[in-house]
């Protein structure tokens, strides 16, 4: 493992000397439950049944990197959830979720600079799209919840994709994204915090870790470990 190297507090760099330009990248990629986002959104919705500290645990072990089978650890998540309503789905909306500190300014620097942006999250596209509208996101790949009479089911629906966005659904989503835009996965930029968005980050040319679990900020090539998304542009200059 390379020793990281402080380049100002909070924020350590990798194997790589900074500053870069923008101008080297065409995509960004981003996570969103806890990266763009202040939550985990689908602990916030176990705890209308009572269930967030059972949720929370699996994803803190997930996260971290200590469950194998991704998609299996979602798939138990999501069954704790049957019986919740869309109505309190739209209560974490509107009450728990925040942006991050610095992803509007952000994302509005690398659009301003002609990147494209790319969400893809093992989260659920019912915050996805609200996020997507929110910061003017180019793409998005998530996970569906299946509802019936205005309730979860406790199961996800499955998409053209597949059913569950997980680690290597992200790293093909990335790659698949470069190739739609006719650039290389060296072109682009991959942030996250968790163990499953590490196979993502693998291939960016610029991987990034936001207040991230160990496992991940010891791979990352840039760690912010203290403030906002937009310290990113401390080592991007627009």
């Amino acid at each position: 493992m390379t020793t990281a190297t402080p380049f100002a507090p909070g924020l350590n760099l990798r194997g790589m000397t900074a500053p870069l330009s923008l101008s080297q990248f065409k995509l960004i990629a981003f996570d969103m439950d806890s990266t763009l986002i202040n939550i985990e959104c689908v602990d916030e919705i176990a705890d209308a049944a009572g269930r967030k500290a059972e949720v929370a645990a699996i994803t803190e072990a997930a996260m971290r990197g200590e469950i194998a089978d991704y998609k299996e650890s979602l798939r138990q998540r999501v069954a704790l959830l049957k019986g919740v309503s869309v109505n309190h789905m739209q209560q974490v909306l509107t009450e728990r979720l925040r942006l991050n500190p610095g992803a509007a300014d952000l994302v509005k620097t690398c659009k301003a600079a002609g990147m494209k942006v790319l969400l893809v999250s093992g989260g659920f596209t019912y915050f996805t799209d609200h996020v997507r509208d929110l910061l003017g996101i180019d793409w998005t790949r998530s996970n569906v919840l299946e509802v019936a009479n205005g309730l979860l089911t406790g199961r996800m629906v499955g998409q053209a994709w597949g059913d569950i966005c997980d680690g290597e659904e992200k790293r093909k989503t990335l790659l698949e994204t470069c190739q739609q835009m006719g650039i290389l996965p060296s072109q682009a930029i991959a942030m996250g915090d968790g163990a499953n968005d590490l196979p993502m980050m693998g291939e960016a040319g610029l991987s990034v870790a936001y207040h991230a679990k160990p496992k991940v900020r010891e791979q990352a090539m840039v760690a912010i470990d203290e403030g906002g998304l937009d310290r990113l542009l401390e080592v991007v200059r627009p």
